[in-house]
């Protein structure tokens, strides 16, 4: 009989006893994954062309309708030749001249409607000469001993000009500069550029630079088009300070996001190489191309970590060089 009731509930066990392995899992890790996703924030822009790029639509003087150079105004328009009557006589019937005003009026369209188009040139309906933009990102993983990085990107977020495009530039090539110093610390990476259309630009920016910013908890210092927010550090919770000293930091996470004028090919990161590479196509912009720029990196706040489940989990992109 109480072997006939153990079958029975053995189950019922089985299945609370799993219950309760998962909640301690998850309950376990949950401070280690809030711990580890406050994030810092460089950057700004907007999709227009930058200051000396853009090309105004060609404009030549039209004459008015009916003009001619020597021979004053003859009614109707035309396309540059005086009219037709000295040399057709009246009498020489209705129906040839309707048919010579029909073949005039066409012909004036259809110049003006090439000296339209000549005029315009290669310029699009907003105006750039060039309407093709590329937006790219570049991801660097480093080992968490590049706790100097850190400090470079915090003090370039204090002291950025976030609201000129010379300033925005610099902060790309400062950051791109700071990665370049610790190539020792490098151990993943990403690269990835895809040239689109001017008016889809800034959504396919934002999407990327979302993406980035959602895998932080909190943005805890954030410095955008001269609008500098620094989160005031959280007070510990008793037990919290041992807690966080015996999680294991790992790795520091530095994304790149631009959007620039013209074509802009970044290599497939799979080496040490080729991130350098990626790295020095993206610093070298110029601010007369680039149009928005992100720098996003995690960890910021001090005393949080990323540990490799948690690289695992949000930048499942990037490769090992």
């Amino acid at each position: 009989m109480a072997n006939k009731f153990l079958s029975r509930i053995k189950p019922v066990f089985k299945t609370l006893t799993a219950i309760a392995l998962v909640a301690t899992l998850v309950l376990g890790n949950a401070n280690g994954a809030l711990a580890a996703r406050s994030g810092g924030r460089i950057g700004g822009g907007s999709f227009r062309a930058p200051g000396g790029s853009y090309a105004p639509p060609s404009r030549t003087y039209q004459p008015p309708s009916g003009y001619y150079p020597g021979g004053g105004y003859y009614p109707g328009g035309g396309i540059g030749f005086p009219f037709l009557f000295p040399f057709f006589g009246i009498g020489g019937g209705f129906g040839g001249l309707f048919t010579i005003l029909i073949f005039i009026t066409i012909a004036n369209f259809l110049v003006q409607s090439f000296r339209r188009l000549g005029s315009s040139g290669e310029v699009d309906s907003l105006g750039y000469a060039n309407s093709k933009v590329s937006v790219a990102r570049v991801q660097v993983g480093l080992l968490a001993q590049a706790r100097d990085l850190q400090a470079e990107l915090n003090e370039l977020a204090l002291a950025a000009d976030t609201n000129s495009n010379a300033g925005r530039a610099q902060v790309l090539q400062e950051a791109t500069l700071a990665l370049l110093r610790h190539p020792e610390y490098w151990v993943y990476g990403a690269a990835q550029s895809q040239e689109t259309a001017l008016a889809a630009a800034e959504a396919k920016f934002n999407q990327l630079a979302l993406a980035e910013r959602s895998k932080f908890t909190s943005e805890t210092l954030s410095n955008v088009n001269n609008l500098l927010r620094e989160a005031a550090p959280q007070a510990a919770l008793p037990g919290d300070a041992s807690e966080l000293a015996t999680l294991p930091s790992e790795y520091i996470v530095v994304t790149l996001v631009v959007g620039t004028e013209g074509k802009l090919e970044l290599p497939n990161v799979n080496s040490e190489d080729s991130l350098k590479q990626a790295l020095k196509q993206i610093g070298s912009l110029g601010s007369d191309r680039l149009l928005a720029v992100e720098v996003l990196w995690t960890p910021q706040a001090e005393g949080d970590t990323l540990t490799t489940d948690d690289l695992l989990a949000y930048y499942p992109d990037l490769k090992l060089v």
